[in-house]
């Protein structure tokens, strides 16, 4: 039995991650086994976010007068919290792609930029391309008419080369 000092601290220090996160997943597991759990940990730090499975009451308690408190107020059943400040497609992707190999995991509540989504945008933002396919994606559309410009560039310029080369050739120009 933890004593009512050490529940206070860990309140404080999940209030103090909950206050961090700008990216939020609220999950619930039944019977995940513990080889199953390290997958799940490690999936979510490969994605850069962080996982802890809480007690109900004491993430209610964590989470009054955070963005995330109207998620968490009233959660039953087991519950994990899956979050990151960086990329939340990134860790949304891993979470799905681990839910749908194990089914035991399942969506509570979701928060993106402080904000609640609800289970259907988590799907949703996990189909999306990752940061990186997006810069590339942006890089791409950016780098093609400046690509397209350079070769009109350089066929007129070759092309005007061949012509001087031709005329050179048959004496169009007069010497002085």
């Amino acid at each position: 039995m933890k004593k009512r000092s050490d529940k206070q601290k860990e309140v404080q220090a999940l209030r103090q991650e909950l206050e961090q996160a700008r990216h939020l997943f609220v999950t619930g597991f039944e019977k995940l086994t513990v080889a199953q759990d390290f997958e799940l940990r490690k999936a979510i730090r490969a994605a850069g976010g962080r996982y802890r499975v809480v007690k109900n009451n004491l993430a209610e308690k964590a989470a009054e007068g955070t963005s995330a408190e109207s998620m968490l107020k009233g959660i039953t059943g087991m519950t994990s919290l899956a979050y990151t400040d960086s990329d939340p497609v990134a860790l949304a992707k891993a979470l799905t792609t681990y839910a749908k190999a194990n089914p035991t995991l399942v969506f509570k509540a979701g928060m993106v930029e402080g904000r609640v989504i609800d289970i259907r945008t988590i799907q949703d933002l996990a189909n999306l391309p990752s940061k990186e396919q997006l810069i590339g994606m942006l890089m791409f559309l950016v780098n093609s008419p400046a690509q397209r410009l350079a070769v009109a560039l350089n066929g007129v310029a070759r092309n005007l080369a061949v012509v001087l080369n031709e005329a050179v050739k048959e004496k169009k120009f007069k010497e002085q």
